[in-house]
């Protein structure tokens, strides 16, 4: 844990009745207004513990005028530790026998210590008093906001020997799991059923940066500059245990570089399928990463939970790249990391650049960031697009795009081979005679009457992840009444199982759309374009992938499909029955999947990438001497 970079003071009053907990990060602009309603309590034998977790902004500076009040305590810890631990350390000095809690973004009313002591002095066989809040800027609760456990801004209890649950146990928005739980143990909760504080909404709320899909781990690691592994779990998420998954990455030795190996310095963020870069550490190569702020859960940034790849900081970057002098940059890869990535690409100085782009250009013009998109194609060394369709697709938008710059088609998002490994396990069909897909993640496109329609042919529909089922409870209700027991729901799975899985069903779903392109490319919209990652998830299992026959429109699915002969196209439902009841064919293709799945994993491609890049490399060095020529020659002339 931690040590306080300074002492607190002597308490130098008489021992007050409560102790106020302030656990405090980059709340500078905050924490006046809510120390100043501490202050005007009604009740004053308090004592206030501030705890600075670390926090990188003039926090210091906003408590200094606060501190000729003898009963505020401030402590500052060198680094962030989090909230468990940044509350335990203040439960650890807490002198009264009652402890309540003040976040610095958060508001007392005048009376709310006071209704809370009364509380607990008329219930002397409760653990732990709450009041109503109010939240969301206008609305208030007369015990908790809705969907939540009591917030720490609503609560006060008996001083316990409990500790709060920390960052190296578990990080969660669960204050019942945190902590709330050993006080209910030992008591009932009560509340005022008053409105006597505020759980202030802003952008910036702890729950909402650990929460998906806005927030999650990724947001939180970039938010509280978190260097070690996580284990991760929200009310609304997926358990994640980075120190066991990626273990055996991060006590592996590293590979030795290469004589010839490449310093790639990485930027933006690596979405999905983040561990996939070390197949570029393992031949030998070098890795930096540079990485955009402010990333969804999904968008992967350093320090990453298994190692091997060096992070450089965000502020003054230019020197760090000046002194590492990497050979490429390497930018990537979806909508979110366009303007970090265009910063750099603006300001590079002098390293080859290559642009990577996963999804999605709709996004960017909607998101005001299409200017920047287009830049980073235009003016970088080298492109890479993540299918034929969308180079050809953006090479409509400027002549520029078609200047003879290295270009490389290449998903950008393809697993680790490492990670996909696997027997495949005995399918359902073996058992029971019927028809079993499954569709790993979103049904998109599969409307409830679709699935109904499979059910009258007794094909059943297994659909994956307990999240995405949160977001889909009106679909699943509805198609459970119309197809019954042909709908399965089930937990979400780890890429390490996926071939164990997923292999047990006939054949899986694609997104299934109907394109209306009609083979015009200015016409094809996203799903005409994208390659999305549930491919990669199929084809690691070995299963024929299903989607509707788009003859006659440009799909990029479609045309990678039939090329590797990969899956079922079909008109409708009917249509579709009738092929799957074809096992022999059935057979085939998923002998034939399973043969080509290498073709979906980065490791595969590895080779032509780096080939790529030193063809950028060797191009930049080129035009480089060519202009070393020309200004030479021109000075000679004078």
């Amino acid at each position: 844990m931690t040590t306080p970079s300074q002492p607190l003071p002597p308490h130098q009053t008489p021992q007050p009745r409560v102790s106020v907990l302030m656990p405090t990060f980059r709340q500078a602009h905050f924490l006046p207004r809510a120390i100043d309603s501490l202050q005007a309590q009604s009740l004053t034998d308090w004592e206030l513990i501030v705890v600075d977790d670390g926090s990188p902004d003039d926090t210091a500076e906003a408590l200094q005028p606060f501190l000729s009040d003898p009963r505020i305590r401030p402590i500052r810890l060198d680094r962030n530790v989090g909230l468990g631990a940044a509350l335990n350390h203040a439960l650890a000095l807490a002198q009264a026998p009652l402890v309540a809690y003040l976040p610095s973004d958060d508001v007392y009313y005048r009376d709310h210590l006071q209704s809370l002591v009364d509380l607990l002095s008329a219930h002397p066989e409760a653990a732990l008093a709450f009041s109503g809040v109010r939240h969301h800027y206008n609305r208030t609760a007369q015990e908790m906001a809705p969907g939540e456990a009591p917030q720490l801004v609503q609560v006060m209890h008996r001083r316990t020997g409990d500790r709060w649950l920390e960052r190296g146990e578990l990080t969660t928005d669960d204050l019942d799991r945190m902590y709330w739980h050993h006080l209910k143990r030992r008591g009932p909760a009560v509340g005022t059923g008053q409105v006597t504080c505020e759980w202030v909404d802003h952008p910036d709320q702890r729950h909402k940066i650990v929460r998906e899909p806005v927030g999650g781990i990724n947001t939180y690691r970039d938010y509280y500059g978190v260097q070690e592994p996580l284990r991760f779990h929200t009310t609304v998420g997926h358990f994640i245990d980075e120190p066991d998954r990626y273990r055996k990455y991060r006590e592996r030795p590293p590979t030795p570089p290469a004589p010839d190996g490449l310093k790639i310095l990485l930027v933006g963020e690596l979405a999905y399928n983040p561990e996939r870069v070390l197949a570029l550490s393992e031949q030998g190569h070098r890795l930096y990463g540079l990485w955009m702020d402010q990333p969804y859960w999904y968008n992967w940034v350093g320090p990453l939970p298994f190692g091997h790849v060096q992070d450089i900081p965000r502020a003054n970057w230019q020197a760090a790249v000046r002194e590492i002098q990497p050979d490429i940059i390497y930018g990537l890869l979806n909508w979110q990391a366009v303007p970090f990535a265009h910063e750099v690409l603006t300001e590079n100085p002098g390293v080859p650049f290559v642009w990577h782009f996963k999804e999605g250009p709709f996004i960017c013009l909607e998101k005001g960031t299409w200017r920047e998109l287009l830049e980073l194609y235009t003016r970088a060394d080298g492109r890479i697009y993540s299918s034929r369709e969308m180079q050809d697709w953006f090479e409509t938008l400027s002549p520029e795009l078609v200047d003879g710059r290295p270009t490389l088609v290449l998903d950008g998002d393809l697993p680790k081979r490492e990670g996909v490994q696997g027997e495949r396990s005995p399918r359902l069909s073996d058992t029971d005679g019927e028809i079993h897909t499954v569709v790993p993640g979103r049904p998109i496109g599969l409307h409830p009457e679709t699935v109904a329609e499979l059910a009258a042919q007794g094909i059943h529909l297994h659909f994956y992840g307990e999240f995405t089922h949160g977001q889909w409870k009106a679909w699943i209700e509805r198609t459970k009444g119309l197809a019954g027991r042909f709908l399965h729901l089930h937990p979400n799975v780890n890429q390490e199982d996926w071939v164990a899985e997923f292999s047990r069903y006939d054949a899986g779903w694609l997104h299934f759309f109907r394109s209306e392109n009609g083979g015009e490319l200015r016409r094809a919209n996203w799903d005409d374009l994208n390659i999305p990652a549930r491919m990669a998830t199929l084809a690691a299992a070995g299963l024929p992938m299903l989607q509707s026959d788009n003859t006659g429109h440009i799909v990029a699915t479609q045309t990678l499909a039939r090329e590797l002969d990969l899956g079922l196209f079909f008109r409708d439902m009917g249509d579709l029955g009738a092929q799957l009841q074809d096992r022999e064919r059935l057979n085939q293709l998923r002998e034939r999947v399973w043969a080509v799945r290498d073709q979906f994993t980065f490791d595969h491609h590895v080779g032509r990438l780096i080939a790529f890049f030193r063809e950028v490399i060797g191009e930049r060095q080129a035009e480089t001497a060519a202009e070393t020529v020309v200004s030479t020659g021109h000075a000679e002339r004078k």
